[in-house]
């Protein structure tokens, strides 16, 4: 139909003339009322990012040389972070001779992930990357 029609019939309904396809041929419109319809979309925005959910990364450091207690309380600390559904980077920092003795970096994360085993999952393996050894952990669900 015609858009001076188009207009016509929605000044008679009192509503708005709106073009959703204005590129196609010929251009699609469709009558309604437009603060009502922007009203609708912003609420629908809003909803979604009501149930976003925002996923954080808490880091935790070691040292290679870290004794079992102190060991726990930082897995204590990672199980909470897991509690809370975010991811968990566990670190172990090489310094100077320690570099030699990688392997010790590589048995502290073993247990680290043992201990946190019934809360959260290893995502990503040790792995050194330069004078770190580094061990993602996802939450279990």
């Amino acid at each position: 139909m015609s858009s001076k029609k188009a207009m016509e019939i929605a000044d008679e309904r009192k509503l708005d003339l709106v073009m959703i396809a204005p590129q196609a041929t010929p251009p699609v419109c469709r009558i309604m009322d437009y603060g009502k319809y922007k009203y609708e979309l912003a609420k629908r925005e809003k909803e979604a990012r009501k149930n976003q959910k925002v996923i954080n990364v808490k880091e935790i450091r070691l040292t290679p040389s870290i004794e079992i207690n102190d060991l726990k309380v930082k897995a204590n600390r990672a199980i909470d972070f897991l509690k809370d559904e975010d991811k968990v980077k566990v670190t172990v920092r090489f310094r100077g001779r320690e570099m030699g003795h990688t392997e010790k970096g590589m048995e502290v994360l073993n247990k680290f992930s043992e201990l946190i085993s019934e809360y959260g999952t290893v995502d990503k393996q040790p792995k050194l990357e330069g004078r770190n050894m580094v061990m993602h952990l996802n939450p279990k669900n």
